[in-house]
């Protein structure tokens, strides 16, 4: 990955779009030369998928809440944390280091359907006890971690001299 693949990369989370056509009037890049390199961003697994990104908020999703999650098994983590992910609402799960074993975010509609996840949660036989955080006000919630980033940060951090 290149100074170029960066720039791309980095007005894609900006713009919110792929569009080349927008990304060559962003980067000055050419039109043919962005295809290309999305293209080839996409067969090295940089770039998973085209998003349709959703306002959960606007959607009806709009209720946050972490979820610390103590548990006590034999087995590998990723059991417990694929019994996490199960329960319908989880956007997020993290094995973590410390006191709690997995940090687990959801995205609902109100407290019925927290209480219900709570109750998804402790009926896991693992789940030893939970600790659970409504957000009041969420500051910033991106899927893609470039925008938190300068593009001068990344290229010196990331490109391929």
């Amino acid at each position: 990955m290149d100074e170029r693949d960066i720039r791309l990369l980095k007005a894609i989370a900006d713009l919110g779009t792929g569009s080349p056509e927008r990304l060559h009037e962003e980067t000055g890049i050419p039109v043919s030369t962005i295809h290309y390199r999305l293209n080839n961003l996409k067969d090295d697994g940089v770039i998973e998928n085209d998003l349709y990104d959703v306002n959960l908020e606007e959607f009806g999703l709009g209720v946050t809440v972490l979820v610390e999650v103590l548990a006590d098994y034999d087995g590998p983590y990723r059991e417990v944390g694929e019994k996490l992910l199960a329960v319908e609402g989880v956007t997020q799960a993290h094995f973590t280091m410390g006191e709690t074993d997995f940090v687990v975010v959801a995205r609902l509609t109100g407290s019925e359907m927290v209480e219900r996840l709570i109750s998804d949660f402790e009926a896991i036989e693992e789940v030893e006890r939970t600790n659970s955080t409504y957000v009041i006000s969420t500051l910033r919630d991106t899927h893609n971690a470039l925008q938190s980033y300068s593009l001068e940060t990344l290229i010196e951090e990331l490109a391929e001299e």
